[in-house]
């Protein structure tokens, strides 16, 4: 758990100095490397958290013929405090993975599947945001994390939320470096 100087913050080791998401975590990857989740880290736990929530949307999704609206592309909840991250390719494999990350449980995305799944985007320059909630209390719903439930569970035992955006839009290949934003 944090210190009370220490802030609490999200990290993607993986992705792009500019903010942009790799190809290979999108619908748009080449054969298996293809829609795989990112690693994802967290630092500093505020003090009395017992776990942890992330969902992970593109904010600029169009609806077919109306405006845009936010496309659920993963939640995932009872992810417990004692991790310090999610690896690269865990979604889909929480039950292999075993040990602490056992008890973690994946939602249903707007895609109408359990996991990480991106769309095909229409366009590129889509936001795509990570919210990072820490919770005072286990959520403890088994299997069907149904992101309503989710999201009114937490405006009860929100701690701190974080907030991460990356970029789908790709440019001319530069050096990588870790990106990360503290919390809000």
């Amino acid at each position: 758990m944090a210190n009370s100087g220490d802030e609490f913050r999200v990290v993607l080791p993986g992705i792009h100095h500019e903010g942009r998401l790799p190809r290979h975590h999108m619908a748009e990857g080449q054969g298996a490397k293809k829609n795989i989740s990112p690693a994802i880290e967290w630092y500093n736990l505020p003090e009395g958290t017992k776990s942890l929530a992330l969902v992970v949307q593109d904010i600029d999704a169009p609806e077919p013929g109306g405006p845009i609206v936010p496309f659920i592309i993963w939640v995932v909840a009872d992810i417990p405090p004692t991790l310090k991250g999610l690896p690269e390719g865990f979604s889909g494999k929480e039950e292999e993975a075993g040990g602490d990350y056992a008890g973690i449980k994946e939602g249903t995305n707007d895609m109408k599947k359990k996991g990480w799944e991106t769309p095909k985007m229409p366009s590129h320059g889509h936001r795509i945001e990570f919210k990072l909630y820490a919770l005072d209390h286990e959520f403890n719903h088994g299997n069907k994390v149904l992101l309503l439930l989710l999201l009114l569970l937490l405006l009860l035992l929100l701690l701190l939320l974080l907030l991460l955006h990356a970029i789908t839009k790709r440019k001319k290949k530069r050096k990588r470096r870790n990106c990360c934003i503290d919390g809000i």
